[in-house]
């Protein structure tokens, strides 16, 4: 099952702190959404929300249509999957699994057959009798998915899942949630502040800051046009350079900066209603630059000596 997601005009107040300003948000039912941000931003207390362990100052969330502003978190159409995985030790893989389908009152021989296929799925049949102690963190991890999905929620929601995880594993493991996002179809609500993660996996990255979002789009639109200074440093190291809008003309534009003028194509503007005269600043990602010895086109900022680098296996930082 997947439902569309709606957040309209929510905040969020605890005393004297405002945790989330006047947030909006459409999500697409069967959508992989990855809210990302730094610590304290508000991307927990936004799927808080959305999971009703929360409820908003002001504002409204709406699932499938329905507004869940009195709903309780048992009575929504969403399911919650922690980092800590919250496994019941003393259970079976195949119980922890149809836990939620018992508190359901489905009967054993179905909740137990379910359970089975959905082990299956994350690759754990096998393991149906085993107790969690005896799996590794990652294995947990596909357990807890697989018991969160077992109630087919609408909207999986999922805080920090993979944070517990060493880097290799932590890799394998968002190329398996989206492939299992993908093969059920249900809406994904992911939670991090690592940024290779939120590239990896979602469809629409939603970048906050302070409470507020700063940024929603494709992680490829992310990065590479990033709608706020913020956005464009929090994606990845970035240069910025203070400038202003000179002349356009031919679909090219004149900038004036402290290294000199530079000429650029009219789309490489993030705002076309820009005129001259207008302060901008331009992004410089660093695999944008090249050695004063590479070839293919280039634009000339002046000289730079490397005084420094070091060395990350797939590639050098100066």
């Amino acid at each position: 099952m997947t439902a569309p997601v709606s957040i309209r005009n929510a905040t969020k107040i605890f005393g004297d702190f405002t945790a989330l300003r006047d947030v909006s948000l459409e999500i697409e039912a069967g959508e992989f959404i990855v809210l990302l941000g730094p610590s304290g931003c508000g991307k927990t207390t936004l799927l808080s929300l959305l999971g009703g362990f929360l409820s908003p100052s002001s504002g409204t969330v709406e699932i499938n249509g329905q507004d869940m502003g009195h709903v309780p978190p048992s009575k929504r159409p969403t399911t919650t999957m922690f980092q800590d995985y919250a496994l019941f030790p003393h259970m079976s893989l195949r119980d922890n699994v149809a836990f939620g389908l018992k508190m359901r009152k489905i009967g054993k021989a179905e909740r137990h057959a379910k359970a089975e296929d959905l082990l299956d799925m994350v690759g754990l049949k096998s393991s149906a009798d085993k107790k969690p102690h005896e799996l590794s963190g990652g294995q947990r991890q596909r357990v807890a998915l697989a018991r969160a999905l077992a109630v087919e929620p609408d909207v999986l929601l999922l805080d920090e899942p993979l944070g517990a995880l060493d880097l290799k594993l932590r890799r394998q493991m968002q190329d398996e949630l989206k492939a299992i996002q993908k093969r059920v179809g249900t809406t994904f609500v992911h939670v991090t502040h690592d940024q290779e993660e939120a590239m990896a996996i979602a469809d629409r990255i939603v970048v906050m800051n302070a409470g507020n979002i700063e940024d929603v789009g494709r992680p490829e639109d992310i990065y590479m046009r990033p709608r706020t200074l913020f956005s464009a440093s929090f994606m990845g190291e970035v240069n910025f350079i203070p400038g202003t809008l000179g002349n356009c003309h031919d679909g090219i534009v004149d900038i004036e900066t402290v290294l000199g003028a530079v000429s650029l194509p009219e789309t490489a503007l993030r705002d076309e209603n820009l005129t001259k005269g207008a302060k901008v600043t331009l992004a410089i990602r660093p695999e944008h630059f090249r050695a004063s010895t590479g070839t293919g086109p280039r634009i000339t900022f002046g000289k730079a000596k490397v005084t420094d680098g070091s060395f990350f296996g797939t590639h050098h930082r100066a």
